[in-house]
């Protein structure tokens, strides 16, 4: 199986690990923030969606990650699940923090149920790093997999 992929699956979970870890680092104290206060610090996130780009590349280079491995006799399942747990974390923003997002215009106006969008946002991303997380865990295991055995290839190297 390929090195490269494997490393270009480790490195597009790593990098989607960022922000989402990010997010959850920050999470005790955004809670805590009063409504300017928050909506302020909100602002720092403009730009972020380009971050979608990378969630989805982890997804398709895990998935190119499995079917490589496949194809080369080692286990697949941790690269499957690295994907599966990318897609998870897709399902979840779309569910929870896009909502919110476009409730408050990206934080940009104040609704009345503010604090519940809040918690519907930081909680989502907090689980999105969890995910992320356990992704990063399994394509980092998949590369760790022994190589098939190709027969004639003792000694080389």
């Amino acid at each position: 199986m390929s090195r490269g992929i494997r490393f270009l699956a480790i490195l597009l979970t790593a990098l989607a690990l960022v922000p989402a870890g990010a997010h959850l680092l920050e999470l005790p104290n955004k809670m805590p923030l009063g409504r300017d206060a928050y909506f302020t610090v909100q602002q720092i996130y403009r730009g972020w969606a380009a971050l979608g780009a990378v969630l989805i590349a982890a997804v398709l280079a895990n998935a190119v990650a499995a079917l490589a491995a496949r194809r080369a006799g080692v286990p697949a399942r941790p690269f499957a699940f690295a994907m599966l747990l990318m897609l998870a974390t897709l399902a979840i923003f779309f569910a929870w923090t896009w909502p919110a997002n476009q409730a408050t215009e990206n934080w940009t106006v104040m609704t009345e149920d503010w604090e519940a969008m809040r918690a519907q946002w930081e909680y989502a991303h907090a689980a999105n790093a969890v995910l992320t997380f356990l992704a990063l865990c399994c394509a980092v295991s998949g590369s760790l997999a022994p190589a098939a055995h190709t027969p004639g290839a003792a000694g080389k190297g």
